[in-house]
């Protein structure tokens, strides 16, 4: 357990831990303000929506939401369903398209806050991780797909990814050489610069290095003024501002309300489910995964979390913004710099405000190229082949699982890709002796042992991940501090989420002064080497 004092909250906490706020709040906006630009342009819509919902998410929902050291703004993970949005309303006009999308947000903000009110938040611990890590793996190929021709200076003919990534070759071979070398030299600085251990090297975050050179290479290049020049390949190329950052000089400006003429539409309806469905999940899972980060081991209520992202949501896609989530990377880059309290989150969105108000004209300096680069490093984080590797070592069918999301996701939507990943795994659990009653209801059995004095929760049948949550009810309910044994001697099947979720529940209940425990599962033969691989109860062999 933690001896840490904990950091008070509220205004009491701003008084007590300012400065490490203060200072981790503009570490965090040095990396959020070219992420943010750079999400936003790849979403389809105009670079302010993106700090539109960062200055919001800071801002505002800092002040009411149920996480500790998390930042709010935009995320990678809601390029594609929001680029698929702006496509699908705008039908070839990208501002009607636009506009069409704000309403979804606004309609998906709302239920994540309702979701939160009725206490959605368990469903985080739904979804197989396998098929959640597929997912996010699909997004960062997307995402890179659609970014390399984006640093190359070349605009692709495709739109589907796997057009775009059959595109590269010639997005390559046709490049326009100034833009290039500012992408390529970009994604060189993301992928050595965090190689570097001296302190004064990672004092600069690596976007904000990236968005310094690309500036000083466009002024080489003259990227401000619209001419052509010759290459060493004696081809004449174009350039100018097309390949900058456009910002509107007054914040006024930037600002785009809704179109509802399409609400109750078709695509519509599709924008609202996807963007509510990948907020949701991308919200609680990094909640969950920056709580784990946290030095002072405090845990965040993701009921009201998910309210407040979604309220948060809702008033930016009012304005012109992005929908928003507890975001992995800037979260943990604030831990790391010293923020303790919600108050960084807070200063972060206040130094977007106070530098998109004065300095929009810098900001017009970024290039395009540069942001490219950033995000193809963000999709290649998401989709690097450790990501693979990880899965493998877990077992042959967490591998399926995770390919099957991905794939799928990639020919069709996220949404289809998901529920893909879902249900080959309960092909799978009904192959390895589930029972269709076990799918979603646990075998349990809760009793008190006097003579050990201690809680035992037997285990009968199948524990899989889409039956977990009754798992997890019954844990809840024993009392705080207590002695708790989990029994799966009676088991015949559990899965790879389960046994990953009852750890993550072990060390929490330990860290609160309980005393947990869970059997050595000797009977049931595991899937690999790894410590959470599934396992299942051998078959009887007949002696002839």
């Amino acid at each position: 357990m933690s001896t840490r004092k904990i950091p008070l909250t509220g205004i009491a906490g701003l008084k007590e831990n300012w400065r490490q706020d203060l200072v981790s709040g503009f570490i965090v906006f040095l990396i959020a303000l070219p992420l943010s630009l750079g999400i936003a342009m790849a979403s389809g819509v105009p670079p302010m929506a993106g700090i539109i919902t960062a200055v919001i998410g800071g801002m505002l929902v800092s002040r009411f939401n149920g996480s500790h050291v998390t930042i709010n703004g935009p995320a990678a993970g809601l390029i594609v369903v929001i680029l698929a949005a702006v496509e699908s309303l705008g039908a070839g006009d990208p501002m009607a398209g636009y506009r069409a999308m704000l309403a979804a947000v606004v309609v998906s903000g709302v239920l994540l806050f309702l979701l939160g009110r009725l206490k959605a938040g368990r469903l985080g611990d739904f979804f197989p991780s396998s098929a959640v890590h597929g997912m996010l793996a699909a997004i960062g190929i997307i995402i890179f797909s659609k970014q390399v021709h984006v640093a190359l200076g070349v605009k692709p003919t495709g739109k589907e990814p796997l057009q775009l990534l059959a595109e590269i070759p010639h997005s390559i071979a046709h490049m326009n050489p100034e833009v290039a070398i500012i992408g390529l030299a970009s994604l060189l600085i993301m992928f050595t610069l965090p190689l570097f251990t001296s302190k004064w090297v990672k004092m600069i975050p690596a976007p904000m290095v990236v968005v310094l050179v690309g500036i000083a290479l466009g002024h080489a290049f003259d990227l401000e003024h619209e001419h052509k020049y010759l290459f060493l390949d004696g081809h004449e190329y174009s350039i100018g501002p097309k390949f900058l950052v456009t910002l509107p000089d007054r914040i006024m400006d930037g600002l785009v309300f809704p179109d509802w003429s399409k609400a109750f539409t078709l695509p519509f309806l599709a924008a609202v489910v996807s963007i509510t469905l990948v907020q949701g999940i991308e919200s609680l899972l990094s909640a969950k995964a920056v709580d784990k980060l946290d030095p002072y081991k405090r845990e965040s209520d993701l009921n009201k979390d998910l309210s407040a992202v979604g309220a948060g949501s809702a008033l930016a896609g009012l304005i012109g913004g992005l929908p928003m989530i507890a975001e992995i990377v800037r979260s943990s880059a604030n831990i790391n710099n010293g923020g303790r309290t919600g108050w960084a989150n807070f200063f972060h969105g206040f130094f977007l405000l106070v530098f998109i108000a004065a300095f929009p004209t810098l900001i017009h300096s970024i290039p395009l190229a540069a942001l490219g680069a950033i995000l193809m490093f963000t999709g290649y984080r998401l989709a690097s082949p450790q990501h693979f590797k990880h899965t493998l070592h877990i077992g042959p069918e967490q591998l399926s699982i995770f390919v099957t999301t991905l794939m799928v996701t990639l020919a069709t939507d996220l949404i289809i890709g998901v529920f893909s990943g879902i249900l080959l795994k309960l092909i799978i659990h009904l192959s390895r002796g589930a029972t269709l009653r076990s799918l979603f209801k646990p075998n349990l059995h809760l009793r008190y042992d006097h003579m050990s004095d201690r809680f035992v929760l037997e285990v009968h049948d199948a524990a899989i991940f889409s039956n977990y949550l009754g798992m997890k009810k019954k844990l809840d309910g024993i009392p705080p501090k207590a002695h708790v044994r989990v029994d799966f001697d009676q088991a015949t099947l559990v899965d790879h989420t389960v046994l990953e979720h009852v750890h993550a529940y072990k060390e929490k209940y330990e860290r609160a002064g309980g005393r947990f425990e869970v059997t050595e599962m000797g009977h049931l033969v595991p899937r690999s080497q790894h410590p959470f691989a599934a396992r299942r109860k051998p078959k009887k062999t007949v002696l002839s």
